[in-house]
């Protein structure tokens, strides 16, 4: 057992740890922490990086190689390998990746880049991603107008809504629907670069 204020000779008892989130996750359901990175870059060449990084939670493994730090994804798993008798798919198994809602994209229009956009986040991602680029295309937003959309993503069965904006609104007819509603802070981290005919 390691614990950092455990002295030589300390009787440590059996028994549950003190900190039990695990027991708390749902099937399927992985960690996550607020230690992802995105950027998109477009240079005069016209060369694109769309990068999403992360190292899970604050300081990763806590452990350096040649400089770097270790990330501790393997949180990404399910904690839980089977529900109702039956394997979960994003369960620990050799030699596989853990699930991840990372989506660094460019968007492609006959075969030229239009957009290059990205997201830290955790599993809100996928929809700060999806939002962002149907803004784009089906409503003819700009980028600016499209990455200030207020955030709502349905993760886990729960409704999730961004707290302070127009979107708030929303709250008691997604209710009456049935859904479970929450309003809280969705702090997206949202990059994107449009790609015109007059330049970025």
């Amino acid at each position: 057992i390691r614990r950092p204020d455990a002295l030589p000779g300390d009787d440590i008892s059996a028994g549950d740890p003190p900190w039990k989130k695990a027991d708390l996750r749902i099937d399927g359901f992985s960690f996550e922490m607020p230690s992802t990175s995105h950027f998109t870059i477009v240079d005069n060449a016209g060369n694109i990086a769309s990068m999403t990084t992360s190292i899970e939670n604050a300081f990763g493994s806590r452990q350096m190689a040649a400089g770097f730090l270790l990330n501790n994804q393997l949180t990404d798993f399910s904690f839980r390998p089977q529900s109702n008798g039956a394997n979960v798919a994003n369960r620990v198994e050799p030699g596989k990746r853990p699930r991840s809602s990372m989506s660094p994209t460019i968007v492609l229009k006959d075969g030229k880049p239009v957009f290059a956009l990205g997201s830290p986040g955790g599993s809100a991602i996928i929809p700060y991603v999806a939002t962002t680029i149907i803004a784009l295309i089906d409503w003819n937003m700009d980028m600016q107008q499209a990455i200030s959309l207020p955030h709502l993503a349905n993760r886990f069965g729960r409704y999730d809504i961004e707290a302070g904006t127009a979107a708030e609104a929303l709250a008691p007819e997604l209710e009456a629907l049935g859904y479970e509603v929450s309003i809280r802070d969705m702090n997206s981290g949202l990059h994107g670069v449009a790609i015109t005919a007059d330049g970025l």
